[in-house]
């Protein structure tokens, strides 16, 4: 039978069940995966199956709010329920900077401004409730509030800054790519040699991945004349969905991006460091 003190110390490690992936190699390459059909499905539902933006936008948008209600509910991270949720508020941050731009006539730099504002805003917010950004904790509905509320003015805000660099500084779309692949690689390194924030560098290049994923989508699908490879919005999206579900199959099946029992202990101090210490001691008693 467990005793009250051992109830106690166990509590914190069972509530710590991270609801999103732990950052590996796969996360970024997944996340660029993402944001690439992000930009191209938009494209071909309003475009392409001329359902408009308006229309786009409200399918899109009913789709979100259910698999954002399946992640609420979840009790932990489930692979396929969290990378469909990207794909879905990629598709929407993208149409919402659409919709502003195209629909209603805001200028880009003030779309840029404007939603960058509001991701301080929701940092600030988040900072101010939970002490903390990290990603490494989000076991709360709260914390989830925000961290999806984060996730949705990055890909918003990354729409706007792309589409204002390779459209009206005109980089175009493959030197756009290289540019926000290069600013990537410069936080990786202030990340791994400089030692910078880790909750910063986070959130800069989560940022950076979206402009990124839209130019790589946009260089494939747009026509050969306005830079691009020509490949379309229905070829370029099917290609990356089918390469997103072949990772998620593979993260569900290895469990490679999921955050062990010596992180979630880490990033709940004595109490959860010691009932992860006393559960590995029980399970080597209990093999004797």
């Amino acid at each position: 039978m467990m005793t009250p003190e051992r109830r106690a110390v166990s509590s914190p490690a069972r509530q710590a069940l991270n609801k999103v992936p732990s950052i590996t190699i796969y996360f970024w390459i997944t996340k660029i995966l993402c944001t690439t059909v992000g930009e191209t499905a938009a494209d071909f539902l309003s475009s392409t199956l001329n359902l408009g933006l308006t229309t786009t936008t409200y399918v899109m948008a009913a789709l979100l709010a259910v698999f954002l209600c399946l992640q609420f509910r979840g009790r932990s991270y489930v692979p396929s329920i969290y990378w469909v949720t990207v794909v879905l508020i990629s598709v929407v941050g993208t149409l919402i900077t659409d919709n502003l731009t195209d629909g209603f006539g805001v200028s880009l730099e003030t779309t840029t401004v404007v939603f960058g504002v509001a991701l301080i805003a929701t940092f600030a917010a988040w900072y101010a409730s939970e002490r903390t950004l990290s990603i490494h904790t989000i076991h709360t509905a709260r914390r989830e509030s925000f961290y999806w509320l984060a996730i949705l003015f990055t890909f918003a805000l990354g729409t706007a800054a792309g589409d204002l660099v390779a459209e009206r500084m005109n980089m175009g779309y493959l030197l756009s790519a290289v540019m926000f692949g290069a600013l990537i690689g410069i936080v990786a390194l202030a990340y791994g040699v400089a030692k910078v924030n880790t909750v910063l560098t986070f959130w800069i290049a989560y940022i950076l991945t979206r402009p990124l994923g839209a130019s790589i989508g946009d260089y494939l699908s747009q026509p050969g004349d306005e830079g691009g490879l020509a490949l379309g919005t229905v070829v370029t999206s099917l290609l990356f969905l089918i390469a997103i579900v072949g990772f998620v199959l593979y993260l569900t099946t290895s469990r490679r991006d999921q955050d062990g029992p010596h992180v979630l202990a880490a990033a709940h101090g004595p109490a959860a460091r010691l009932a992860s210490t006393r559960g590995a001691a029980d399970g080597r008693h209990q093999g004797r």
